[in-house]
């Protein structure tokens, strides 16, 4: 990787990210508003007071009656100056709510990512070296299963088990309700709610990561370059450190930046389950009070981490394969 051209490549890609963004938001903004109702009508119903008169007043207030090509161009515009909006429902701007949630959602991603990419590269690779043998068979046969049991379906039996049968962690929440902590007591406090939803949200993606990288270590255990390393009588750990796994993980790597997406995607259910109080279980809120400046606001943010995750995965991709160069 030539640093030298660097800059130019980080520009570009840049350029591209953000007109990927604007596509995003554009499509997220027609899509929700051609969605049936209102939130005006919504609040309306709910105050009792749902006549035509008090409908034209609200829908003045939330800016519902300018047409909808001029609510797109003033959406863009609040967008440029990081103004997502104002929520009626919950009386604060979309961006304090979102960044009050964002926190939460990293936190809980970050620990299910790190899980998922350790233990599943740790199986496959286990699994690659024993490949034929009882522990490749078991490997596989748990891969499968992390792989085909649902999300919600782990977490309800994970609540039931460790939280009602065994009672070790809470089974909801980020922190202990009516409980003053500060330093280390607090974020012993966050890590013991952090177990159960990180642990489900980390399983499938343990299943993927260990059969993807299982089949390329296989893969690159018979090129050529290894065949020649052990022939000068390399040793084995090193040939599998320095030859094997850092070739079979670039696939890893590839999947790991699709997987950002899907990762928020996911924690939408999991927050639910758990009452993790972040931006999916936010969105799901969001979604069922009709608020769609909210909804909006948090589709934005994850479009934006998502791209900025795959740019990351291209960099890395050149840090890791000399081959690959920054063009």
């Amino acid at each position: 990787m030539e640093l030298s051209r660097l800059p130019a490549y980080l520009a570009g890609r840049l350029v591209k990210a953000a007109l990927v963004v604007l596509a995003i938001v554009v499509c997220n903004f027609f899509l929700i508003h051609a969605a049936p109702g209102d939130p005006a009508s919504i609040i309306a119903g709910q105050s009792g007071a749902a006549d035509a008169k008090f409908l034209e007043q609200l829908r003045a207030q939330f800016g519902l009656d300018q047409p909808l090509y001029v609510q797109l161009w003033l959406y863009l515009k609040g967008i440029l100056t990081l103004d997502l909006g104002f929520s009626h429902r919950q009386q604060a701007s979309v961006a304090s709510l979102v960044l009050d949630r964002l926190p939460a959602t990293l936190l809980l991603t970050g620990a299910a990512f790190i899980f998922a990419v350790v233990l599943g590269v740790t199986m496959g690779a286990l699994a690659a070296r024993r490949v034929g043998t009882w522990s490749d068979s078991v490997i596989t046969v748990l891969a499968l299963t992390f792989y085909a049991t649902p999300l919600f379906w782990v977490g309800l039996m994970l609540v039931l088990l460790f939280s009602v049968t065994l009672e070790w962690l809470p089974s909801f929440g980020m922190m202990s309700v009516g409980v003053e902590l500060s330093g280390v007591g607090k974020m012993l406090d966050i890590g013991k709610h952090l177990l159960l939803p990180a642990l489900t949200l980390g399983l499938f993606y343990v299943a993927v990561y260990a059969r993807l990288s299982r089949a390329t270590m296989l893969e690159v255990a018979d090129q050529d370059f290894v065949k020649t390393a052990r022939a000068k009588g390399v040793p084995e750990g090193r040939i599998l450190r320095r030859h094997i796994l850092r070739n079979a993980l670039l696939p890893v790597i590839t999947f790991a930046g699709i997987q950002a997406g899907q990762l928020i995607g996911g924690s939408i259910l999991v927050e639910t389950v758990f009452a993790w109080p972040g931006i999916g279980r936010l969105a799901f809120e969001a979604l069922l009070a009709r608020d769609y400046q909210v909804l909006m606001g948090v589709f934005f943010c994850t479009s934006v981490m998502v791209v900025l995750f795959n740019l990351v995965t291209d960099l890395l991709y050149a840090v890791i394969d000399p081959r690959v160069e920054v063009s």
